[in-house]
């Protein structure tokens, strides 16, 4: 039986708590919080028998094997170094850290421990993806030349999620002073990854240019001074020597929640979409070029990133993305917003 411990008891640690219910070998055997009445209504829902108020409580008790850490981002580092001192495989939501040298320590200190360390990038469960990265390694499509992706979402033009005018779980997104990296670290780097790993290489450099729009009077809310960044706009070379743009939005109204990437290689192109909560697959190759003619992709269902990782404690095995990706990926993030206080100047990765 695998003990896991939640650590952050928000409404994403109820998605985790699901996961691991639905799964035979499992037991969620603890929930740690700072706010007594959030802990005790997750421990009730999900008949979570130990609660504590700090990592460090949870350790000296001590008796689970793995982490779940759902913790705002800000916190993933200061909760999750100790975890890995004392041996306890970690999941970690996404971004790992909210900046790359926390990010690195982590990395360097999961490494060390030799426990199995993941980060919760979600759209890894997106068959397309999965199957595409497949594509590009095989050499279908040939050398990656080009790509574009995108991330769209229209919550700051709709209420279909809530109404983030008054509700606070949609405000502090939009303030730097409550943690907020604003679009570009909440969904900056799912759409980073997405790009990256189907494309097959990191990036090598990058440009960036932030946006804040005005949305409210004197950028104010209550207590939330409005001023994370509403939409990015990002110029990537990749090590392979790909070159290509990534853009995110809140406001593409009509678009609730969309992943889109196109993939253009020496020998044929592809398209790998996450629209509507659903996924497909579109290639044009071989004959196809000449008439540019796309054919859909049958793509197998793929674990989720729960499941692989309670399969790779099981086994001993490694899992991807592991913290060796997550502080990657937040190194671009991290020289995005370097270059957008520049001018926009290109930065190396």
């Amino acid at each position: 039986m695998i003990r896991v411990m939640i650590v952050g008891t928000g409404g994403m640690a109820h998605d985790h708590a699901r996961a691991y219910a639905a799964m035979d070998g499992v037991s969620v055997v603890a929930g740690v919080d700072t706010n007594p009445e959030n802990l005790a209504a997750f421990q009730k829902e999900f008949g979570i028998p130990n609660g504590f108020d700090s990592v460090s409580a949870a350790l000296a008790w001590g008796d689970f094997d793995a982490v779940s850490n759902v913790t705002p981002d800000g916190v993933h580092h200061r909760t999750t170094m100790p975890l890995l001192a004392a041996g306890k495989h970690v999941l970690c939501e996404k971004p790992l850290a909210a900046m790359a040298a926390d990010a690195a320590e982590m990395a360097t200190a999961a490494q060390a421990a030799g426990v199995v360390n993941m980060v919760n990038l979600t759209y890894r469960n997106v068959p397309a993806l999965m199957a595409g990265a497949d594509i590009v390694a095989s050499g279908e499509i040939g050398e990656v030349r080009h790509f574009e992706a995108s991330y769209l979402q229209s919550w700051l033009t709709q209420p279909a999620w809530g109404d983030w005018k008054t509700e606070d779980q949609w405000l502090w997104r939009l303030s730097s002073a409550h943690g907020s990296l604003g679009v570009l670290g909440d969904v900056g780097v799912h759409i980073l990854d997405y790009a990256t790993f189907a494309a097959g290489s990191g990036a090598a450099d990058v440009s960036c240019r932030l946006t804040t729009f005005p949305k409210a009077e004197g950028n104010r809310i209550g207590a939330y001074v409005l001023d994370a960044n509403d939409s990015f706009s990002m110029h990537l070379t990749l090590a392979n020597g790909a070159a290509g743009v990534i853009h995110a939005t809140r406001f593409a109204s009509g678009h609730l929640n969309d992943l889109r990437l196109r993939l253009y290689g020496t020998q044929g192109g592809l398209e790998v979409l996450f629209e509507g909560g659903k996924s497909q697959l579109r290639k044009c190759t071989g004959a196809n070029l000449e008439k540019a003619e796309w054919q859909e992709v049958a793509t197998p269902d793929v674990d989720t990133n729960y499941v692989r990782f309670i399969k790779a404690i099981q086994s001993g095995d490694s899992v991807r993305p592991d913290f060796t990706r997550g502080a990657a990926l937040q190194r671009v993030l991290d020289r995005a917003v370097e270059s957008n206080a520049d001018s926009c100047r290109s930065l190396p990765v």
